[in-house]
């Protein structure tokens, strides 16, 4: 694991394979994860092309500063951790470490982060692939398709997020092995690849003392970007890949995106997998990369 100085924070990164090609790729985690999570694609990937994997910050092995929330006053090393921040952080990397034409692909929230550099970065991002995009359903740009009760409740769970004693509670709860085991049960539906490692490489990191930061900081994020928004007015290819079952990400948005938003070029549904196919359904993922990637070098 490297480590790269960015905004006063050590973010940590990792690489492997030959620097010598001419298009990069550059993996970004989901919540919670790291660029562990990569376990079973960044070697692959590495076969045919550079492939980095960074820990957005908050993450893995970066910094994780205090969080700051939208209306508190400014701190020093405090920060605002959101799509702009996480997305500055990708584009920094890809001109001062990478330094070529880059393809980024994202899990999760990642999938926004990869959006939102992919807009700052212009003409040096190649594609973006999304891997079960966070749909972001608790965004307020979304209350208009919410239940009523939802309206109703919405200021109150805003007021009740924002508390840093309870945001650290709800945090310290979840972050113990066996409840990291339970979720990922959920979120990997055939259990494949549930094992101690990935559940170490979850539990880890959240046992650093500014760990529960990026989590009262992304809880927070009641109006930051939705991914079609971001989408809209892209210009270069974006490839979905989507678990048939993932529980928190439907399929059915997937499907959506593919008709409606112009820059969306292929959806490749991988069957059985729920949140996280890459790490679920590794090989029928990687196969789906490669194809993306060896398109874009023979297209460039």
């Amino acid at each position: 694991m490297k480590s790269w100085s960015w905004e006063g924070h050590q973010i940590g990164w990792s690489v492997l394979g030959s620097t010598e090609q001419p298009l990069a790729v550059l993996l970004i985690h989901g919540f919670g994860a790291n660029t562990e999570h990569w376990r079973f694609n960044q070697p692959v990937l590495a076969e045919q092309t550079t492939c980095y994997a960074i820990d957005l910050l908050g993450f893995g092995r970066s910094d994780q500063p205090r969080a700051r929330l939208k209306d508190e006053p400014v701190e020093p090393n405090a920060v605002h951790y959101g799509f702009d921040l996480w997305g500055q952080q990708v584009v920094d990397f890809c001109r001062d470490v990478i330094q070529k034409p880059v393809l980024l692909v994202g899990n999760s929230i990642g999938g926004v982060v990869a959006l939102r550099a992919a807009q700052l970065l212009s003409e040096t991002c190649r594609g973006v692939v999304l891997i079960d995009c966070a749909q972001r359903l608790m965004d307020d740009k979304h209350l208009a398709t919410q239940p009523a009760w939802m309206a109703w409740l919405r200021p109150l769970l805003k007021n009740m997020v924002r508390q840093r004693w309870l945001s650290t509670a709800l945090f310290r709860n979840a972050a113990r092995p066996s409840v990291i085991r339970g979720v990922l049960k959920q979120a990997y539906p055939t259990g494949t690849n549930i094992d101690d490692a990935l559940v170490n490489l979850l539990f880890q990191p959240s046992q650093r003392d500014g760990a529960t930061e990026a989590f009262r900081g992304f809880i927070n994020l009641f109006d930051d970007y939705l991914a079609p928004q971001l989408m809209r007015d892209l210009l270069i290819p974006v490839d979905l890949i989507w678990g048939e079952l993932d529980p928190w990400e439907p399929l059915a948005e997937a499907k959506r995106w593919e008709k409606t938003l112009g820059c969306v070029r292929s959806l490749t549904v991988i069957e059985g997998a729920g949140h996280c196919p890459h790490d679920e359904k590794p090989h029928t993922t990687n196969q789906a990369l490669k194809r993306v990637l060896e398109e874009l070098k023979s297209r460039h």
